[in-house]
């Protein structure tokens, strides 16, 4: 009877935690990615006498809900026309933007606004919060900050490329690095646009119009300075 009750217990017990692989296949992330997040805190976890992690389901738990209140939609009237088409199945591109600094989320939001109206623009501030959005909202374009808190950009542009859903995503990074210290991230960045980010009111518009196929709609300069 007590081998029964220590068998149960560890059946229970096994259930309240997660392997590494095992949360990086829920979040559809990178394994590395889940690591960072547990060396961060964002997770808790203890190391088996293997020295393998296991992830507690109730931290797992615990940041997805938070997760999902980091990440807001940029909210603009203007998209009633798009709103309703989405109603009716056809729902409108949808871009998610990954970028800690609050000005220059302010400046694509603004940007998104004046031009590109019909697009559905959400925002994440860091990366891992990011990725884990991505697998939520299944975006048409990513705009992606190449260093964010928590995750070099390298790191997080591979757990993009590894997430199930990538292939029907396009990928544009911003960066504030010049050539020279791109170069530790060259690998990750090959053939992939990116955009200088004192060139973004410029740049980043052709790259929505190419990739999403809409129009951008032509606005004073004078109203994005």
């Amino acid at each position: 009877m007590a081998n029964k009750l220590n068998v149960q217990a560890d059946v229970a017990s096994a259930s309240n935690y997660y392997t590494t692989i095992e949360v990086a296949q829920m979040l559809g992330m990178a394994v590395r990615s889940v690591q960072l997040m547990v060396d961060r805190g964002d997770l808790q976890a203890w190391k088996t006498p293997g020295g393998h992690r296991r992830i507690s389901r109730e931290s797992l738990e615990r940041w997805l809900q938070g997760s999902r209140s980091s990440v807001h939609e940029a909210a603009d009237p203007a998209r009633k026309t798009a709103g309703a088409r989405h109603r009716l199945g056809a729902r409108p591109p949808r871009l998610l933007l990954i970028e800690d600094s609050t000005h220059f989320q302010n400046l694509v939001a603004l940007l998104m606004k004046q031009k590109f109206p019909s697009v559905e623009l959400h925002v994440a501030s860091e990366g891992i919060t990011g990725l884990t959005s991505f697998g939520q909202l299944q975006p048409d374009l990513l705009v992606v900050d190449i260093m964010l808190p928590g995750i070099d950009g390298a790191s997080l542009i591979t757990g993009l490329r590894a997430h199930s859903l990538f292939g029907q995503c396009q990928l544009v990074v911003l960066t504030g690095l010049d050539e020279d210290q791109r170069q530790p991230y060259a690998f990750a960045l090959e053939g992939v646009p990116l955009v200088h980010k004192p060139r973004l009111v410029t740049d980043l518009p052709p790259l929505i119009e190419k990739m999403l196929g809409v129009k951008a709609q032509t606005v004073r300069a004078a109203a994005l300075s």
